[in-house]
């Protein structure tokens, strides 16, 4: 038997675990490391979920503590198992586990992808925050209108109680408030709800797939950060921002989707150069020239444009869209920019709390307040940073409904945006004809 750490975000590292090594139980996990997200390293992997091999929950602890781990293990194997991060942040996990003693490993689609016995339509990214959630999005309302029934499958975000969260499924707010989900969750779950739409996620896709299946023609998957998808896929889209254009081959695991891709959607053109965009083209044509190639945007509005004419806002955006995708601002940015602020409050003299942690952290960031929101408390601190700023109103970035969640005393305007072709043949007849389903 191998002793082994699995390296993680609550998420792959889950997942990974529920496949390959309850599969292969010579390989056995001593522990989990947590990053990317506050507070999800103070509790375990409950032995429920973990399987007749275990006989007590598996502590998570913080990435920090890693080379300690493998002394105090004896950890042979180190597992790597999240994403978004380049390559020469993956190799300096590598050095660390290297030099402890261990081996460093990753595992591929073949030891983790399960096989659905519906269609499934992957869609992922080589960025976070490229819009591969609009785009699954417009996938999902379209084929529902054509009478397809489809449900979508998130990639996790299992941020509490794990063994109350191992099948997920969301078709309205209630669902949202009854899973106490954080500001990301409802980041990623409230714009299909708004729109009627069922979206499953959890930590046993094993389970999830199957209830998903009973329900659905079409299965889509919805990818998180850039992580490959945990379905075995019958069509593989994978979205670059065109405004990070030379990320597509610098970032784990996004140079995966974009080598693996059926085709590829290069995103948010309107506001990126041509340069960027024959970048992106010719990285198509040197590393993926079978893959179909498309052109799209984030087509941006609010309800009431005349609302932001001459005020002073402050911008709150896309949690992780702006703090491990690396972007300085985001669709509330362009918003404000589009409609006429007069000006965009700098939230970073008013955080306040673990909000001026995360922007300790992330010095990138440009104007914008990130919408973090993982604990009670967080939430209550964002609220804290907004009302101190002295703004007009709130200029909302964030797919969630933070006026409701965080009961601000100023106004807000919700920023939406859809996802709109420009370019290339069109997205959903590519669809049709690889799954060979009916117009």
């Amino acid at each position: 038997m191998f002793n082994c750490i699995i390296m993680g975000a609550a998420g792959r590292d889950f997942h990974n675990f529920r496949t390959f090594f309850q599969q292969h139980p010579e390989f056995h996990v001593c522990a989990f490391t947590a990053t990317q997200i506050p507070f999800i390293d103070a509790r375990s992997f409950p032995r429920e979920l973990a399987g007749e091999h275990y006989s007590a929950d598996i502590p998570i602890h913080d990435e920090n503590e890693l080379e300690s781990l493998i002394a105090e293990f004896g950890a042979e194997f180190v597992f790597f198992a999240y994403s978004d991060l380049s390559h020469q942040a993956v190799m300096h996990l590598a050095a660390r586990v290297q030099a402890a003693g261990a081996s460093f490993v990753l595992l591929g689609p073949g030891q983790t992808a399960l096989k659905s016995q519906v269609p499934v339509v992957a869609i992922t990214a080589t960025r976070t925050g490229a819009g591969k959630s609009p785009l699954t999005q417009f996938l999902a309302r379209r084929l529902t209108d054509a009478g397809i029934p489809v449900v979508t499958v998130r990639h996790p975000m299992p941020y509490g109680n794990l063994e109350a969260q191992a099948v997920q499924r969301f078709a309205n707010a209630a669902d949202l408030d009854e899973q106490q989900c954080t500001i990301e969750e409802r980041e990623e779950y409230e714009p299909y709800l708004r729109q009627g739409l069922v979206i499953y996620a959890g930590v046993d896709y094993a389970a999830v797939l199957r209830a998903a299946e009973q329900e659905a023609r079409v299965i889509l998957w919805d990818g998180g950060n850039n992580d490959f998808p945990f379905f075995e896929p019958d069509m593989t889209i994978v979205v670059c921002d065109a405004l990070r254009a030379g990320h597509g081959l610098e970032y784990y695991p996004g140079e995966t989707n974009f080598r693996s891709a059926d085709l590829l959607v290069i995103n948010k053109v309107a506001n990126a150069s041509a340069e960027d965009i024959a970048m992106i083209e010719s990285l198509q044509q040197q590393y993926n020239p079978e893959a179909a190639l498309v052109q799209s945007d984030l087509e941006l509005s609010v309800a009431e444009p005349g609302q932001l004419e001459g005020k002073r806002v402050i911008v709150v955006e896309d949690g992780p869209t702006v703090t491990h995708g690396g972007m300085s601002h985001g669709a509330g940015y362009m918003a404000a920019g589009q409609y006429g602020v007069a000006e965009i409050v700098d939230p970073r003299s008013f955080a306040v709390g673990s909000i001026r942690d995360t922007f300790a952290a992330n010095l990138h960031l440009d104007n914008v307040l990130p919408a973090m929101g993982y604990s009670d408390r967080q939430r209550r601190e964002l609220s804290e940073t907004i009302e101190a700023s002295g703004a007009e109103l709130v200029v909302n970035g964030s797919p969630a409904d933070i006026e409701e969640l965080l009961a601000l005393s100023r106004p807000v305007v919700q920023v939406n945006y859809r996802w709109v072709q420009r370019q290339g043949p069109d997205l959903l007849e590519q669809v049709r004809k690889q799954l060979g389903l009916e117009p």
